[in-house]
């Protein structure tokens, strides 16, 4: 085990980031690469995979050639289809000694729980919960903004910028907030139906800032809408928390700012993740090699 190398990929829909490690944990080098959702093909995603190992390599003063050496384990996003998962399970092991793949909420949870019963909830630009309870996964939301993913930046941007549109029709109170929002738009609610066409997650998100911001300036409506952010990932930690999960570990973006708007007794229940998700999937890759 000592004279093993495992790389630890954790990939999603923009980025992919690697690490590198010797049998004995200590940390090798890191690399980055493109888009690494599994549902991007198999293709995509080893170019990614690869371009993020072979920086990992070169930091760490290794010849691309002992790629046929490392132990991989991928937290990919996607990875949860069988299908898919066995394609890119399939051009992975033909670069790499051995190859244990998974979702990247697996990862994080690997990374966060160290293996041990436990839950995590990704507050990012979407959101998901797993617990793992006695061997039992359990994923919690996770669906995408359209029916699911609350407390993700995504959905309380769309929120704030129907609050906007809600306040452009004298159908909500006008604040700094809703006037800033609109003001990005020109005060035009025709602009924005134009730009919700083609609107992706990520743009919706980007007004999270701007909701913090008015909320320390007590902007009603931002408080308004952090406040229902708030319960709705208390909802999801305490369905974690009821299907057995000891803590709830927050990862994520939006986790650190979020936190401190959840009630105290929600709070209680919390711990600190013990690693990211790279390491997560570098334990992943190790419990496959063991």
């Amino acid at each position: 085990m000592r004279d093993a190398l495992f790389i630890g990929i954790d990939g999603g829909g923009t980025n992919c980031r690697a690490r590198l490690r010797n049998g004995a944990g200590e940390r090798l080098g890191e690399g980055r690469g493109g888009p690494a959702n599994v549902r991007l093909g198999p293709d995509v995603v080893m170019e990614s995979i690869l371009t993020a190992t072979r920086a990992a390599l070169a930091e760490a003063g290794l010849p691309e050639a002992m790629l046929g050496r490392l132990h991989a384990g991928l937290g990919l996003a996607g990875a949860g289809l069988t299908t898919d998962r066995e394609r890119l399970r399939a051009a992975a092991e033909s670069v790499f000694a051995t190859v244990a793949i998974d979702t990247d909420a697996v990862a994080a949870w690997w990374g966060a729980c160290g293996g041990a019963d436990g839950a995590i909830l990704i507050l990012g630009t979407g959101s998901c919960g797993l617990a793992v309870v006695g061997g039992k996964r359990t994923y919690v939301g996770g669906w995408g903004p359209e029916i699911s993913d609350e407390g993700s930046g995504a959905v309380l941007g769309q929120a704030a910028l129907r609050r906007a549109a809600r306040a452009a029709e004298g159908l909500a109170p006008a604040t700094p907030l809703t006037d800033a929002l609109l003001a990005r738009f020109d005060g035009s609610l025709e602009t924005i139906v134009g730009w919700t066409s083609t609107a992706r997650p990520t743009d919706y998100g980007s007004f999270v800032p701007l909701v913090f911001e008015h909320a320390e300036q007590l902007d009603r409506a931002a408080l308004d809408l952090l406040g229902k952010t708030a319960a709705e990932v208390a909802e999801m930690v305490l369905r974690l928390l009821d299907l057995g999960a000891p803590r709830v570990r927050l990862i994520g973006g939006l986790s650190g700012p979020l936190e401190g708007w959840l009630p105290p007794p929600i709070r209680a229940h919390l711990a600190p993740a013990e690693a990211d998700a790279v390491d997560g999937a570098i334990l992943m890759a190790r419990a496959a090699f063991v």
